[in-house]
């Protein structure tokens, strides 16, 4: 029989387009299972799209943006993806175009993953 070895997988919390059914499969090819889970110590910030046909694509305006908050009480509430690394190439790409960068934390949960943060 075929052996099917599964990738590894590696935890990315979501808290905008992301959650997107449409993005997931533009950008992954499926769509993702995912919980919600909480990032304490940010903030929601949002960031124009630069991009007409995205902006028109998504129907939004602005993506939301994690920035670190100084308030330890604030936390942005958003769901947690087990995806693969292929995957999480084809994400960065994605975020790429914005002001992100990819940084690893903690989720409330305990669960640790990665997430895109204002650069």
């Amino acid at each position: 029989g075929q052996v099917v070895r599964s990738s590894p997988t590696v935890l990315l919390f979501s808290y905008g387009t992301l959650q997107h059914k449409k993005v997931q499969i533009a950008h992954f090819g499926r769509e993702l299972t995912g919980r919600q889970d909480a990032l304490p110590g940010y903030t929601r910030g949002t960031v124009a799209i630069n991009d007409p046909k995205m902006e028109a694509f998504l129907g939004e305006t602005h993506y939301a943006i994690a920035e670190p908050s100084t308030d330890s009480e604030d936390a942005i509430s958003g769901i947690v993806f087990e995806i693969t690394e292929q995957e999480l190439a084809a994400a960065d790409k994605y975020e790429g175009d914005a002001d992100y960068r990819r940084i690893s934390v903690t989720l409330r949960s305990g669960d640790k993953a990665w997430v895109y943060v204002r650069a």
